[in-house]
Order: C-alpha cells, then structure tokens, then sequence
C-alpha cells in the first residue's frame, strides 16, 4: 500500500453564477473555491498542471462519517482514500484492467474502468465496475472486496433475483438512496435504471424497458423508453433523477413511477435558465443536494450546473472561468455534496475541486 501526504491548497474566491436574463449571487454570500487534490492551472493563477497531480483520470467521489474521502480512477484502475487531514492513501487497484480479487484483500483486486462509488454509513464502499458489468463492495470491517451485483459478463437478466445472478451491461454509475438501505443503478447499454436492496440483494428495474426513445412526460416509467441512462441519484422525497448524455436531459421518476422531463431542450449546446428551454451538451454524472437540488457535471460545456426544482431553472456555478480565480473545467465527470460542500471531479486536469455554500 503506498501512502503519501497531499496538501489542501485552499483558494479563497468570490464565485459568480452565470445566469440568462438572471440576477447573479451577490459578493457576500458567493461561494469559496478549493483544490483538494491537484493543483491551480497558469490560466487559473497557479502554477500547476494536470501531470503534477498523484490522480489519473479519478471519475468518481465519496464520504463515509468520519469525512474520509474514496476516490476512484477511471484510467488509473485505482481507489484512494484521502483523510480529512489531507493523506492520500491508494487502498485498492493495482492500475490494470482486469477482474479478480474477490473474497481477498481490497488492495490485491483489479478492476476494468470504474466510474463512481457510493459510500454507507458504515464505512462500506461499493463501486461501479463499470466495464466488469458488476458492482464490488470493499467491506469496511475486514477490508476485503466481494461482486454484489452482475457477474461479469454483459447481459439483462436477473430482476426479482438476487443482484450476484443478474447480469448488467455497462453500470455506469451507482447511487444510494436517501435511507441509504438501496443502490441506484444506471444499466447504461439495458437503457434501464435498476435498482439493488442492499438488505435482500434483490434486483428490480424502475425506468426504462430496453427500448431507445424519449419517454412520454406522465408516461409509467418501467414501461418507457429511455436514450442513454448515464447517472441516477435520488432525493429526499423518493423522486429519482435520470441524466441522459446523448438525451442532452434531466428526467425523474416520482414514486408514484411516472416519468418526466425536467430540464434541457434535447439538443446539444449551452444555455441557462428556464430548464426545459436550457440546454447540456453531453452531461455525465450528477447529485443531489440536502434542498433536494441537483448539480450536473455538464462534460462537454466544461461547468457544472444547476438544476432548481421549486425555481424550475437551470444555471451554471463553475467553469468556463467562473470563479476567482477563473477556474477551467476540462471533462467534469463526479460531483458530490458533503456537508453544504460540492466536490467536483476535474476528470481533464486530474483534480478534486471543492466549492462552499453551493446552495447560494
């Protein structure tokens, strides 16, 4: 196990929000901006680049109580987990790609480019494999890795089973749910959304029925067809975001199981405000916050977004030289929210970046 010490370099800046026709956040309450790992570009003020970073191509962020940060690699073939004293320890992975280690040691197993992790409260961190077609479980207790969900091999199959006999084909991210008790499951190549008890093991899907298309808004979601489920993540009312890449859309599904979308136009490009006149351009990855809104690693934009529920708009919080100084985004893929604080991944640059008060 290697373990080196990485320093917060703290970056105390006035964050402006880029709005349409919108009135931006005033200078006293703008959010702060921190690089946890990584460092600050020339263009930004710093002197640092992309290859100075200890990370390669990290996708994906988590927390367990204690603050520990786990972070996985999408190229590196790595999961680390840095303290909130700032040591950076490399806990699983060995950097190829490859499938084994099950029922060993976490340090010893391979995987096949992961692209998140979802943390419990218990410290236990399951991670989308996403090229193994499974989800693994690093057991928090004994330390050891085990499949708990697909086996390895592309397929659809499996729901009203347990998760270790269904069969997936591309998990491209994994979410827990509010009561932390389920995994959301973005089945990217199924076109589904499934989801995993993490009491019975028992497999279901909840959106999409293999068929590509855009669902009809109030149409029954398990009955519907979705166009590229590329990351879930739900809220505190049970409501259950879908992001779609190639739908340039935020859809959710409402516990009574009815879809509809709720922001972006559906055709590629750059705009804020009203959401479903806003458009993405190949969004990635998402999360939700404790006011139930939801932040949108917007790829190909270079900014994380802003979805607002109760405002129904759309806007842009980082990127593209927001920020003081103007922090650049290159293939934002993971955001995550910790305490009131949002973590983005800055997949491009090797980074984690983290932003204060992102409710302002």
């Amino acid at each position: 196990m290697r373990i080196s010490s990485i320093p917060t370099i703290l970056v105390t800046s006035l964050l402006s929000v880029a709005l349409n026709a919108m009135p931006t956040v005033a200078d006293d309450d703008a959010p702060r901006v921190s690089v946890i790992v990584g460092s600050l570009l020339p263009e930004e003020g710093g002197a640092g680049s992309a290859s100075d970073s200890p990370l390669k191509s990290p996708f994906g962020v988590d927390f367990d109580p204690a603050g520990n940060m786990f972070i996985v690699e999408l190229e590196g073939g790595r999961v680390h987990k840095r303290t909130a004293q700032g040591l950076l320890t490399q806990i699983s992975g060995d950097g190829t790609k490859n499938y084994s280690g099950d029922g060993g040691p976490a340090r010893r197993a391979q995987f096949n480019g992961m692209h998140n992790v979802a943390v419990t409260p218990d410290g236990n961190a399951y991670i989308a494999d996403s090229w193994n077609h499974c989800i693994r479980k690093i057991d928090a207790r004994t330390g050891e890795i085990s499949t708990v969900a697909g086996t390895g091999e592309a397929g659809f199959g499996g729901d009203g089973g347990v998760g270790t006999s269904a069969t997936f084909n591309f998990i491209m991210c994994i979410t827990l749910n509010h009561s932390n008790d389920a995994l959301h499951i973005a089945d990217l190549k199924n076109l589904r959304v499934r989801v995993l008890d993490l009491k019975t093991g028992i497999v279901q899907t909840v959106a999409g029925n293999g068929q590509k298309g855009i669902p009809a808004d109030g149409a029954l979601a398990k009955n519907s067809p979705l166009v590229d489920p590329r990351a879930v993540a739900a809220d505190s009312q049970d409501n259950i975001y879908i992001l779609e890449r190639g739908g340039q859309a935020l859809r959710v599904v409402s516990p009574d199981g009815k879809i509809r979308t709720v922001a972006g136009a559906g055709d590629s490009g750059f705009a804020d405000g009203l959401a479903l006149e806003a458009q993405l351009k190949s969004p990635k990855h998402l999360c939700v916050d404790g006011e139930d809104n939801v932040y949108i690693a917007d790829d190909q934009n270079r900014r994380v977004r802003k979805y607002d529920p109760q405002a129904g708009t759309l806007t842009t919080v980082l990127g593209e030289g927001i920020g003081t100084p103007p922090i650049q985004l290159l293939r934002p893929h993971g955001v995550c929210v910790e305490n009131n604080r949002l973590y983005v991944v800055d997949t491009g640059h090797n980074r984690i970046l983290r932003i204060e008060n992102p409710l302002n």
